[in-house]
């Protein structure tokens, strides 16, 4: 049986009237400050029957776990937002939505959103949404979060284009030489008027005192992958027996070349291979006899990983904790709802282009009690993660604006 934090049981009483009072909530609550198990809090004081928790799939375990060691007084169905067409949308008395940021696109509604909104509209249930970051890219992520709740406090708008004109700074840019809408900056009054809905609590106000300390290692790649990637930016196009590396826009040139750096390729046919695995034997040799977490970016690393570390390897959390193996994450899948607290640092095979993962996947160890955590980052010598790191520990992702720019100096 749990006990809750004293935080806990004051955010399940605020949280309780302000569901009661407007039929959502916003838990805004930090990694490891327990959101989870505060929204079942709150879910057995208001004495439910039905609650549905839609998260990511590799989270289904973790919260599982949760439920059953808490041991509340309602039935919990957790499902992944992909599946949840599998549900009948009736009959939910409450709805927790994980990750409720993965909601936020726009100009227009993601896939999620829309599905919570048919689900919501056949059971009016009460709702919960959970994120530690509600916002990480820009304020007009908040609108689709909410658009679907009757009681949100922008219902008064059509859609995302009305909430706009009032609450975002709407400007132009250019794609392909064309000026298009730019929706990113939004007004920080969004976040005010999503005040009397939300309770935020951080780590801080936790008394978390764990401290983060990142590591950038430098590994020499083949000389054949370096070559590579010259001709790559010069010609654009390499030509090989049964094979074509093409770049024939910056975008694609930007990808490659990210690619290439930590030694994987995909190829215009749509194969892929491992043609450097430097920085896997790098990890296996810097780290020998540690349990790790890696993060890695594109299929072929984790194919570069399992190859170098045989069976010391895994990707299933459950066998991570409870063997002795290292396990490997793809950083836009592993950075949220799971925990690494068992891993001794957190390796990052390559980076990603966004700040949010960045943010987000670096504080999967973090616990109340653990007071240091180690981040290492494994960089190509000369190569683009360091271009990428330097944006994005700014809270800025990498674009094609930065590539260019990066790829004349």
């Amino acid at each position: 049986m749990i006990e809750f934090r004293d935080y806990q049981k004051d955010i399940i009483s605020r949280g309780t009237n302000i569901l009661q009072e407007h039929r959502f909530l916003y838990l805004a609550m930090e990694v490891r400050t327990g959101k989870t198990l505060t929204s079942f809090g709150i879910c057995s004081k208001l004495k439910l029957k039905n609650v549905l928790f839609v998260t990511k799939k590799k989270a289904i375990s973790s919260i599982e776990s949760d439920y059953q060691l808490l041991n509340p007084n309602f039935k919990l169905t957790i499902i992944n937002y992909e599946s949840m067409h599998k549900l009948d949308k009736k009959g939910w008395d409450l709805i927790v939505a994980d990750e409720a940021h993965g909601m936020g696109a726009f100009p227009k509604p993601s896939g999620r959103a829309k599905k919570l909104k048919e689900f919501i509209f056949h059971s009016n249930p009460l709702v919960i949404l959970l994120s530690g970051t509600p916002t990480p890219e820009a304020y007009s992520q908040m609108y689709h979060q909410v658009y679907c709740l009757p009681t949100n406090p922008f219902r008064r708008f059509k859609n995302f284009y009305q909430f706009a004109h009032e609450y975002v700074k709407v400007k132009q840019k250019k794609i392909g030489g064309m000026y298009i809408n730019d929706y990113t900056h939004g007004l920080e009054k969004i976040l005010d008027v999503m005040k009397p809905y939300t309770i935020s609590y951080s780590q801080k106000d936790a008394g978390f005192v764990t401290k983060t300390t990142e590591h950038v290692l430098e590994v020499e790649m083949d000389a054949e992958t370096y070559d590579i990637i010259k001709a790559l930016k010069k010609d654009l196009v390499i030509e090989g027996s049964d094979e074509v590396i093409l770049a024939d826009t910056s975008v694609k040139l930007m990808t490659k070349v990210h690619q290439l750096c930590s030694g994987t390729i995909k190829f215009e046919s749509g194969n892929s291979m491992v043609l450097d695995d430097s920085k896997a034997w790098f990890i296996k040799e810097k780290f020998e006899g540690k349990k790790i977490g890696i993060f890695y970016k594109f299929k072929e690393e984790l194919n570069a990983l399992k190859e170098v570390f045989g069976d010391d390897i895994c990707t299933d959390l459950e066998c991570f904790n409870s063997t002795d193996k290292n396990i490997a994450l793809q950083i836009v899948s592993g950075r949220e709802g799971i925990s690494l607290r068992q891993a001794k640092a957190l390796v990052y095979y390559n980076i990603d282009f966004s700040a949010t993962s960045y943010w987000q996947s670096k504080d999967r160890m973090t616990t109340k009690d653990r007071l240091k955590n180690d981040v290492y980052w494994i960089f190509s010598k000369g190569g683009i993660e360091k271009d990428i790191y330097k944006a994005v520990i700014k809270k800025k992702d990498y674009t094609l604006r930065h590539f260019k720019r990066d790829l004349l100096n």
